[in-house]
């Protein structure tokens, strides 16, 4: 997350500015070498020169995977707007892979867990959004898309349980989801204050800053099915914070000199910018 947050929108990271923001963040220069040394083995970045005069180069992959997908945290914006209610129905995946490709199996299980579907039993999981293309996308990359089944029904039931809801109580780790954005609103509250208050801040303060809501905003987002308002108890966690980081970020946004931005300050400003006036407004 550290060195992905300080990409410019060249592609290339400063070493003299990774190694700054890295100390800021109690990291050593040892972890920062060995991360980079890590992220070129990857294939993720190639590397150019040597100590604090070197520049990363990101690759076109890793320029694509910057950030969290912006597709679903403009979806929990919407959301958190109220413009994006629940239309009651639920989407359901199953699957049927052989033993003999356990490996893309357990992939796919995985990829389903991360799009925000829950399992009802073996093989069969259910999603509140619309994840179609996302799923198919997944078990196309995995060579798995003929054992794929997609279906959609208003009428979802587990033992007697009925009531969406309750459903959704019963699916969804809720509690350990609200967890997650409680920390993330502990940590966006003191960095909202130093970044709307009369303090200038160095380019290595902001970036460090930027650094520490990009990674706690993942932490949160990464396994948050993103379950629509009407499923969730009031009121959520999730959207308050998101409001405050949106808060964050247009305020960081507008404290950047705008000297090789980057990307993440873009990203995170255009997905934000609509959410902050909401919230301003």
């Amino acid at each position: 997350m550290l060195v992905h947050a300080l990409v410019r929108e060249d592609g290339t990271v400063g070493a003299d500015e990774l190694y700054d923001v890295a100390n800021s963040l109690g990291m050593s220069d040892q972890q920062v070498r060995l991360c980079v040394k890590r992220l070129v083995t990857e294939g993720r970045f190639t590397h150019e020169g040597r100590g604090r005069r070197a520049q990363l180069h990101a690759t076109p992959d890793t320029l694509r995977d910057l950030a969290p997908a912006p597709d679903f945290l403009r979806h929990a914006f919407r959301q958190d707007a109220g413009a994006a209610p629940w239309d009651g129905v639920w989407h359901l995946a199953a699957f049927a892979v052989p033993e003999s490709a356990r490996a893309a199996r357990d992939t796919l299980r995985g990829m389903l867990v991360h799009l925000g579907g829950a399992p009802l039993q073996g093989g069969l999981y259910v999603s509140a959004n619309a994840w179609e293309p996302y799923v198919e996308e997944a078990a196309q990359q995995l060579g798995a898309h003929g054992g794929l089944t997609l279906l959609t029904t208003t009428d979802l039931r587990r033992g007697d349980i009925r009531e969406p809801a309750e459903l959704a109580r019963e699916l969804w780790p809720l509690g350990e989801i609200a967890d997650r954005y409680h920390r993330l609103d502990r940590v966006a509250e003191p960095r909202l204050a130093r970044l709307t208050g009369p303090a200038e801040l160095s380019d290595a303060e902001l970036l460090t800053l930027a650094v520490e809501l990009a990674a706690e905003l993942t932490r949160a987002m990464d396994p948050d099915p993103l379950l629509p308002p009407e499923l969730l108890p009031q009121p959520w966690p999730g959207a308050l914070a998101r409001e405050r980081i949106a808060r964050c970020w247009a305020a960081l946004y507008t404290r950047d000199r705008g000297e090789a931005r980057p990307v993440l300050f873009r990203r995170f400003a255009e997905i934000t910018r609509e959410a902050a006036d909401r919230a301003t407004g």
